[in-house]
């Protein structure tokens, strides 16, 4: 189910394509002229646009050089006259999708719409997956903090030094992560990601180290260990705090040997691995409780970045603000929305506990249930999930 925009000034024609548009399940909407028709696209958002060529005041082409500059994703089909076809091929050139001769073959007009839906939806999947497999992470920011982290990863990110990042839950420090890898000599190498807090502390050690075939009731087969992995590159230990000792003890060894046991092995296999971790513990406290190794947090915190909370750079979400509108806009394939000065002066009010993992849900929820404006009202109406 599509929702499209028909515009065409003959009432026959949008009737007939209406009913038979709505008799496919699609969800339909009508005007009469350009201006209209330019009125509702602003409004509502669009999976395909029917554009007749000849309108009185506003023709096709001026309806269609508007759409494609706001909203080039969204294809335009156009219903050109007879004797119009010289201007449906320009129009193809300018942007639209195909063209329609009337009389108006329905069997071929969905076919036409179908094959321009499959289109979009092929353009958003292949714009989403880009991003995904993309090696560049934007770090967005010019407060005085974010400049000291950026500083901090320009100098470090070319050395072998270890580092902990630290910091509150969404603020980034994966990130922070990954472009010290990227910016390191080890960059064409790879970047392992190991969430210590989501492993179950009885196989941490096998999802580190790897495991030979029958050194435990479920190792059906010989696995390789993330360090092992990571060989010649960089392994991040996320939330490394909630590794278990046992574990710990064995990553201690990698550092002060470089070279790992197998689980259920008593063969030595040399690696050579940066180490990444990250935190949002106060370590400090963790070794006071004997949960976690001083000799290993010395070990792994050679240099130390401290990843700012969002409330500590406000000044920074305007700059967010206009990087996950165009992100998320892309990724659902919608025009990019206006966010107003009072929306970001309301923005700037919240208390950002969830950092900017938070930020980005909210802009998120923004841009899918407001129209073409955020505003300062909408901010505070749909800045909280659940109504008060």
């Amino acid at each position: 189910m599509a929702n499209i925009l028909v515009v065409d000034d003959e009432k026959s024609i949008r009737n007939t394509l209406q009913e038979v548009l709505e008799y496919e399940k699609h969800n339909v909407d009508v005007s009469a002229d350009g201006d209209e028709g330019l009125e509702l696209f602003g409004k509502n958002q669009y999976d395909v646009v029917l554009l007749d060529i000849k309108m009185p005041g506003l023709d096709g082409i001026e309806v269609l050089d508007r759409i494609v500059e706001e909203a080039p994703d969204i294809p335009v089909i156009m219903i050109s006259g007879h004797g119009n076809i010289d201007t449906a091929v320009e129009a193809i050139k300018k942007g639209a999708f195909d063209f329609i001769e009337k009389p108006l073959d329905l069997n071929r007009m969905l076919i036409t719409i179908r094959n321009a839906l499959d289109k979009s939806h092929l353009i958003t999947e292949t714009k989403v997956l880009k991003r995904k497999v993309s090696k560049t992470y934007d770090m967005v920011g010019e407060s005085p903090a974010m400049k000291k982290v950026k500083e901090m990863i320009d100098r470090v990110a070319p050395t072998d030094a270890r580092v902990l990042i630290t910091g509150k839950n969404g603020t980034g420090k994966e990130l922070v992560a990954r472009w010290l890898h990227e910016k390191s000599p080890r960059a064409s190498q790879p970047f392992i990601e190991v969430n210590c807090a989501a492993i179950p502390s009885e196989l941490i050690e096998s999802e580190l180290f790897g495991h030979e075939k029958g050194a435990f009731t479920s190792a059906h087969k010989e696995r390789k260990g993330k360090f092992e992995q990571a060989n010649k590159g960089t392994i991040f230990l996320d939330e490394v705090g909630d590794m278990s000792l046992p574990a710990q003890s064995k990553v201690l060894r990698v550092l002060q040997e470089n070279k790992l046991s197998p689980v259920g092995s008593d063969k030595d296999i040399k690696v050579d691995v940066r180490i990444i971790a990250a935190t949002n513990k106060n370590m400090k406290e963790e070794i006071k409780a004997h949960r976690f190794r001083e000799d290993l947090y010395h070990r792994l915190s050679v240099i130390i970045i401290n990843v700012p909370r969002l409330n500590e750079r406000l000044e920074d979400i305007p700059l967010l603000a206009e990087h996950f509108n165009n992100e998320i806009c892309s990724d659902y394939g919608m025009p990019k929305k206006i966010i107003t000065g009072d929306a970001i002066k309301e923005m700037q009010k919240i208390e950002w506990t969830g950092n900017i993992r938070e930020f980005r849900n909210v802009l998120e929820r923004l841009i899918i249930l407001c129209d073409k404006e955020i505003t300062g009202k909408d901010v505070i109406a749909y800045s909280q999930p659940i109504s008060k």
